[in-house]
């Protein structure tokens, strides 16, 4: 057959092979996955043996993806990318491979990938008759004496036939001859002997030889033969074969034995005397082989070894020994050497398959390697155990046929050990044990399992105000323990508040550096911190994240001059002139004269402010207290003194550069308001037409406004007393009446502390009974707004409340009073 499975013939074929189908299934799930064919030998190159992919369940479409190959020794057969059959891949000679053994097969290993197994595959070889069957010589000589007698046997050499089973069962033929015949003797062994039998006595002198033809056939079919002429020569005398002591020798030796060593000693005996008894002892028809192993002492029988024996290569010899005397007759024994194995052969390793490099996700009892161990001895000797030296999370568990797998024991990790290197030890069990290692190197792959890490949880930044647009904060960095592009960085804003009020973001990030920006310049009075949050993001898929807080303090620079609060400025003021202070012509030294109030909006340093008087009409009338601002008489007012007096303050704050502002307070001398009017008048007369005229009618507005109030109120006021003066409204008597209300000044928390103080100006006698309605006219007042500009305060403040009190000329005369706010540096 040309190879493959054995077909199943007969009625009933179908059914017979479909039940072996499946009972070579079960077998083959039963017996670890092995595959068994039959092929004959010395089929040509390329001949199908089986359909190897179909009877490991593989599809034609699968073939690619699953790599179907073989693994052996030697690769006497091949298989098929395209169809997965297997093909001999060289002529296999049976007898080269197996000699006389009965049965002869070829074990190798069929490895199927994604995912890995091995299958075992075993293909018999089954003897095909290609041997003739031989003789040792081309002529058999034999000596008879012509007085033996009939029926006399003599052995003739045994035909050798290299094939196997039936192809090596001999037949032996005689040529017809009426002096002898041929017997055949079959031996303890099972070997047929042939024997030449003499019919008839032999006469000398009428035919002194004989010339007949032995052949021997083979069971082949067709049968084969081999030839040989047997020659006899009729003698005298010499009627004594050798025969030997046993006719089968046995021995027992150890493989490794050195050359020249003794095996054993065969002894045959002839009862001829003479030249008729000597015995001499040689080997018969045996192959070469044997010569090369042993050699035999003719004289004594011994039998030496001749070359090294190996057990792996062959466990047993028998061949014949033929004995023969002087006269020419043979004897002849078997000899049975039997070989005993010593462990000789360290282990093989052979790596069939790994794995690398191997994710690092790989769940424990992933197969990374196969291994092929293979022990050439037998027994004990050639039982092997597998282990892994070396600290790795690794194993290996035996399979089946002599494999070994190599698995994962545990999870790995990439950013422990990117590569493992393990050494397997393979260790027979014979006495001694031997040994032999391979290296396994084992690359871990990563996966993007780390998230990045930054180098600070929270980062902290200061930075200038009025920096430059694109100015470098700070640089944030993170880390990734991954490889490629599993740690490769990118960096972006993720939140905070830094885009708060819809602002445009106050800062960006460099995706590559984590160099962070900042867009715009920063006002430290705006925004004095802010919080962003800068997320990192690795390049996997999925990608990974992690994200740090980055607060950034703005420092305060000096860019902010003071702002006076009071005196108000000219175009703060709602006139043409500045706001002006009524000082008595009898106010002695330190008598206050007024608060310069100004505000800083920058911070610390920059918002500590001075003061410091730097013009005025009369310098040494006047101070101004360096930290208050409070500007107080320097000596007694003096009637020499001019009624009005121009006061120059600059503010000052303690930055680098110092920035300044001026405050212009106007000071009239004299006792009263009244008096101080024609002094207004003639202050107002010298100012602009224009001015004059919105003074006027400012003023003009006030004393209507002025008159009606005041007309409310007596009317008010006279129904009350009719009725008993209540004590709320006390204060409406000949006291002092304050106008302001609960006025505060500003809560300028920046850096400067909060100061108010109320301002009183004397309201004018009255010149009637208060009963009297209608009232007369009153003398024109001068509003306290305009006396007063200041800008409202939101917020109370308990600071120092100065009030500047002076007993009015007229005691029924009223004082209007105005909170002023004030701001001190520290």
């Amino acid at each position: 057959m040309s190879g493959g499975r054995r077909p199943s013939g007969g009625p009933g074929g179908g059914r017979a092979a479909v039940l072996g189908a499946v009972l070579l299934w079960l077998c083959w799930r039963a017996a670890a996955e092995r595959l068994r064919y039959s092929m004959a030998e010395e089929l040509p190159r390329g001949s199908l043996v089986g359909p190897l992919a179909r009877d490991l369940g593989l599809s034609a479409d699968e073939l690619p993806a699953r790599k179907l190959r073989l693994s052996a020794d030697k690769q006497y057969f091949t298989v098929s990318e395209g169809n997965g059959n297997l093909y001999v891949s060289e002529r296999l000679d049976r007898e080269e491979l197996c000699g006389k053994s009965a049965s002869c097969s070829v074990s190798f290993e069929a490895l199927v990938h994604n995912p890995l197994n091995v299958f075992h595959v075993e293909v018999s070889i089954e003897d095909v008759n290609d041997n003739s069957p031989t003789f040792s010589k081309a002529a058999l000589d034999l000596e008879i004496d012509e007085w033996i007698p009939p029926g006399t046997r003599f052995p003739l050499e045994m035909a050798q036939d290299a094939d196997a089973g039936s192809n090596s069962l001999l037949t032996y033929d005689l040529t017809r001859s009426p002096s002898f015949s041929l017997a055949i003797k079959e031996n303890p062994g099972g070997m047929k002997q042939p024997e030449l039998v003499l019919e008839r006595t032999l006469d000398r002198e009428k035919q002194s030889s004989f010339e007949l033809v032995l052949s021997a056939l083979d069971g082949g079919n067709p049968a084969r033969s081999g030839t040989v002429q047997v020659r006899v020569n009729v003698l005298d005398a010499n009627d004594n074969p050798p025969v030997f002591s046993k006719s089968i020798y046995e021995a027992r030796v150890a493989e490794n034995l050195l050359a020249g060593s003794l095996v054993m000693q065969v002894r045959a005996t002839d009862a001829d005397a003479g030249s008729n008894g000597r015995v001499s002892y040689s080997f018969g028809n045996v192959p070469a082989g044997i010569r090369e192993l042993f050699a035999v002492d003719s004289e004594n029988g011994e039998i030496r070894t001749a070359g090294p024996l190996d057990f792996e290569e062959k466990s047993e010899y028998s061949f014949a020994l033929e004995a023969r005397d002087g006269g020419g007759l043979t004897g002849h024994c078997q000899v049975q050497i039997d070989i005993t194995d010593e462990n000789d052969n360290a282990p093989e390793i052979t790596i069939l398959s790994l794995s690398s490099p191997v994710p690092e996700d790989s769940p424990a009892g992933t197969v990374v390697a196969l291994l092929k161990v293979r022990d050439r001895d037998s027994g004990e000797n050639g039982e092997v155990s597998c282990e892994l030296s070396g600290e790795a999370p690794l194993s290996i568990v035996a399979s089946s046929g002599g494999s070994f797998k190599v698995v994962t024991a545990s999870a790995l990790d990439r950013e422990q050990a990117s590569e493992h290197c393990v050494t397997v030890v393979a260790r027979d069990r014979g006495s001694p044990a031997l040994s032999s290692v391979a290296e396994l190197l084992l690359e871990v792959s990563d996966v993007n399992d780390n998230a990045p890490v930054f180098e600070e949880a929270s980062y902290s930044a200061y930075v200038r105000e009025n920096n430059a647009v694109g100015a470098l904060v700070l640089r944030v960095v993170a880390r990734d323990l991954d490889a490629g592009a599993n740690g490769r960085v990118s960096y972006w804003l993720s939140g905070g508040s830094a885009g708060a009020a819809g602002a445009a973001p106050l800062v960006s990030v460099e995706a590559r550096s984590g160099a962070v920006y900042a867009q715009r310049s920063l006002d430290y009075e705006q925004c004095r911190e802010f919080l962003v949050a800068v997320r990192a993001q690795d390049g996997g898929s999925p990608a990974r994240s992690s994200t740090a807080t980055v607060r950034v303090f703005v420092l305060d620079q000096n860019d902010n001059a003071p702002r006076v609060l009071y005196p108000p400025p000219p175009a703060a003021s709602g006139s043409v002139g500045s706001a002006f202070e009524v000082v008595p012509r009898s106010a002695s030294s330190g008598y206050l004269v007024g608060k310069v109030v100004a505000v800083d909006a920058d911070a610390g340093r920059n918002a500590w402010l001075s003061y410091e008087l730097v013009q005025a009409s009369e310098p040494a009338l006047f101070r101004v207290g360096l930290q208050s601002g409070e500007v107080r008489t320097a000596r007694a007012v003096s009637e020499r003194d001019a009624a009005k007096q121009r006061v120059v303050a600059v503010v000052k704050d303690h930055g680098e550069p110092a920035l300044s502002a001026t405050a212009t307070l106007h000071v009239v001398l004299a006792e009263s308001l009244q008096e101080a009017l024609p002094e207004l008048s003639e202050r107002a007369a010298g100012a602009e037409a224009a001015g004059e005229l919105q003074f006027y009618l400012v003023l003009a507005l006030a004393l209507l406004s002025a008159l009606l109030v005041l007309s409310v109120a007596l009317a008010v006021l006279a129904r009350l007393r009719r009725a008993g003066p209540p004590g709320v409204l006390r204060c409406l008597g000949a006291q002092r009446l304050s106008l302001a209300g609960a006025a505060f000044p500003a809560d300028f928390c920046e850096g400067t502390l909060p100061y108010s103080y109320n301002l009183c100006v004397a309201a004018p006698p009255r010149l009637a009974a208060e009963a009297a309605w209608p009232p007369p006219p009153p003398l024109p007042i001068v509003p306290a707004e305009e006396l007063v500009a200041g800008e409202p305060c939101e917020k109370p403040s308990p600071s120092s409340s100065a009030v500047v009190e002076q007993p009015p000329a007229d005691p029924d005369a009223q004082q209007v009073c105005k909170p002023v706010c004030s701001h001190s540096s520290p």
